[in-house]
């Protein structure tokens, strides 16, 4: 047997990991400060999260300048979406056998 706990993504499993990809699974991208603010965590604290789910490949990260100020843009990756996906299904599964035990 293969117990869903095994298809727990450990990226995105850490709760401020897990906040982030759930808030920008329904937009294309987001700025920084939006992100910030709906996931309710400090700049530095963001900051590390993010390049963490950079490295995974899960978030594509965009600088822009909106006049002379700079911005930072965020979306999730192909490979994102699919590890937030399979990551979800698994946590689905395990909740399932609680609900319905055998």
């Amino acid at each position: 047997m293969n117990h869903p706990r095994k298809s727990i993504d450990p990226v995105i499993h850490a709760p401020v990991r897990f906040s982030i990809v759930a808030a920008l699974a329904p937009v294309e991208q987001s700025d920084f400060a939006s992100l910030r603010d709906a996931v309710e965590i400090s700049d530095s604290a963001l900051s590390k999260q993010i390049t963490t789910l950079e490295n995974a490949g899960y978030v594509v990260v965009r600088k822009a300048f909106v006049g002379r100020r700079p911005r930072t843009y965020l979306s999730l990756s192909r490979e994102g979406r699919e590890a937030l996906t399979l990551h979800i299904r698994a946590l689905r599964q395990i909740a399932e056998a609680v609900e319905d035990p055998a």
